[in-house]
């Protein structure tokens, strides 16, 4: 083993995250139009940053640019006396003026602009005339468009985003005189491939001037509008099925004709018409309002375009650096996600189980939580649920090498505190609180994203239970029952089949706050710590092929709550928790045997309620 456990503390040092750089170029800082562009990390709150000046002073009208992880591209421009073909490009990386990439097809303005890590697309825009077409150019490569296909309908004043394989244009006005019409047209092309636009569906609104981001499987068009302030609309579709838009949410402030970006994670507008200088944020994974976030440093800014190096069309595989030594599934990685540390957190660790030490840094959730589920395979780990509020959201993270969460699909409830287990095909999230406690068993395949299926129920409403498997069996118990009073109940499932909970056998005594505080390797179970009524130190399993009451093990180095458990089939490691205040002691046992724990290292946070998923527990072996 000693050769795997040096290639984990490499891969370590290699470890690569997504970007937060968003640049924000041109536009109409009142009362002129204006060169500058500005940089904004968008990990960070506060001000932006000066980053350089485009080659000349113009307006982008194109809300969110094209960008890969390395270049940004500003596409379709108006500027004094007329319209240009000229094209933009600066390196995200760097600092600097913007450099001459090439020409469009046809010279125009209002145009939009998207794309995902290999091409850029402008669409429509105004030019003696509203326009239909499409043009696209290769990002890495600096030349001049070429033709890719038409709108559906022709129009000016749209905007788009993607996902990393679909493109979306949402409105745009239609060109009539005296006075423009706004249009509620989404309609979409896929990038690899070139050809004339498809209808997608319907805002819930004509609009104009929009703000746009994505999630990588959702697209976002806000706020926007041909006059006055504005408004702060937000609605979201799904890229995969073509339909009308729906309500999201409502931005802090109204406005249009606002760059726009995103992380994959947080959607962001820049400023925007009347004199803006505000950066508003909202959660592309949770339904709600978006916050103000910041400030732009060249205020007052209207019509620019905004560029970000890990927006939603940029895929993970484009993102993540990949190690120079190769992981093997299954040799122990231990990732520990979200709690209380003391606020909410979105902090992803990892541990590696057969190697005493302290937790590093892996990457981020999609948002800060407390108290997800967790579920696992040897390569692929799920977060599902958790609370800051109660959320449907399932994340998942790939085993192999560092970065951030993606969206995976959602719970058949939103809820926190639920039992997690899995084997090597299916993951379960039992019972938990979503404003009432819940006996719901839900259960995903964790090769394939989407939405969880109804499994069966818990034997009781649970809320703060925890959950172990063999390849065949889930097992859950504690928690706090209907009345919230601590249980002593363990009950069980077999995992293949579907189906409500059956009796197990009791705890040694009736345990609350023990969510995510199981583990096990394929033939025993450990529960660790809880509240029992206080503060409890006990170590206690069950042998999971049989029924029957669990037996004492041991006792952990302290005694605490919000334990986070996770285990490869000889090991189990237990970390955090709440000793009175949130600790980062990290304990660990030999599964096999019995005995007191002893120390293993340290978390990267003071933190309870934090939940493992390990690449090789005991529902992965055989």
């Amino acid at each position: 083993m000693a050769i795997w456990d040096i290639k984990e503390r490499y891969n370590i040092v290699r470890s690569s995250h997504r970007g937060s750089r968003a640049c924000v170029a041109g536009g109409y800082a009142h009362p002129a139009y204006t060169n500058k562009i500005e940089s904004f990390e968008m990990n960070t709150t506060g001000r932006s940053a000066d980053f350089g000046d485009m080659r000349s002073i113009r307006t982008v009208f194109a809300g969110t640019g094209s960008s890969s992880t390395t270049r940004g591209i500003f596409t379709g421009y108006e500027v004094p006396g007329g319209n240009s073909t000229d094209i933009d490009f600066i390196t995200m990386a760097s600092t600097g003026n913007a450099l001459d990439y090439g020409d469009l097809t046809v010279a125009r303005g209002y145009a939009g602009s998207t794309g995902n890590n290999i091409k850029g697309i402008t669409f429509g825009g105004n030019a003696s005339g509203v326009r239909n077409e499409i043009d696209f150019g290769t990002i890495a490569t600096a030349g001049n468009y070429a033709d890719f296909g038409n709108l559906s309908v022709s129009r000016d004043q749209t905007t788009g985003t993607s996902s990393p394989t679909r493109s979306l244009f949402f409105g745009g006005t239609d060109g009539a005189s005296p006075s423009s019409n706004q249009l509620n047209v989404i309609d979409f092309v896929t990038i690899s491939t070139t050809g004339n636009a498809t209808d997608f569906g319907d805002l819930t609104a004509a609009s104009s001037y929009r703000g746009t981001a994505s999630s990588g499987t959702r697209g976002f068009s806000c706020a926007g509008g041909l006059s006055g302030d504005g408004d702060d609309t937000m609605e979201v579709v799904t890229f995969a099925s073509a339909g009308n838009a729906t309500d999201f949410g409502d931005l802090v402030d109204g406005t249009r004709q606002s760059a726009s970006s995103d992380n994959s994670r947080f959607g962001f507008i820049f400023g925007g018409h009347p004199g803006m200088d505000t950066v508003q944020r909202w959660n592309l994974f949770n339904l709600g309002n978006g916050t103000d976030f910041g400030d732009m440093s060249n205020s007052n800014t209207s019509g620019s375009a905004g560029v970000s190096v890990s927006h939603g069309g940029i895929s993970d595989d484009d993102l993540l650096q990949r190690p120079s030594v190769t992981y093997m599934p299954g040799s122990g990685r231990m990732l520990h996600a979200a709690g209380q540390a003391p606020a909410d957190t979105q902090s992803i660790g990892i541990f590696h189980i057969p190697t005493l030490g302290n937790e590093s840094d892996f990457g981020d959730l999609l948002a800060a939580i407390e108290s997800p589920a967790g579920n696992s395979s040897h390569t692929r780990a799920l977060y599902t649920g958790g609370d800051n509020p109660n959320t449907d959201v399932i994340a998942s993270i790939e085993m192999q090498s560092r970065g951030n969460a993606a969206d995976f699909g959602n719970l058949t409830v939103a809820r926190r505190s639920s039992g997690g287990a899995s084997n090597s095909t299916r993951g379960l999230t039992a019972a938990g609180y979503g404003g009432s406690k819940t006996n719901i068993i839900d259960y995903v395949t964790i090769a394939t994203t989407g939405n969880a299926t109804d499994f069966g129920d818990c034997t009781q409403t649970n809320n703060g239970m925890c959950g172990f498997s063999s390849p065949t069996r889930a097992v859950f118990g504690g928690g706090e029952a209907p009345a919230d009073d601590a249980t002593n109940v363990i009950m069980y499932v077999t995992i293949a089949s579907t189906g409500d909970a059956t009796d197990f056998g009791d705890l040694l005594a009736a345990s609350s706050n023990m969510h995510a505080s199981g583990c096990s390797s394929d033939i025993r179970g450990i529960f660790c710590g809880g509240l029992v009524p206080s503060n409890s130190n006990v170590i206690q399993y069950s042998t999971i092929a049989s029924t029957g009451n669990a037996t004492d093990f041991g006792d952990l180095t302290q005694a605490r709550y919000g334990v986070g458990a996770g285990s490869n089939n000889t090991r189990a490691v237990m970390s955090g928790g709440d000793t009175g205040s949130k600790v980062n002691t990290t304990d660990y046992v030999t599964i096999a045997s019995t005995g007191n724990a002893a120390d293993f290292g340290d978390q990267l946070l003071s933190a309870r309620q934090r939940t493992p998923a390990t690449d090789s527990h005991g529902g992965l072996q055989g």
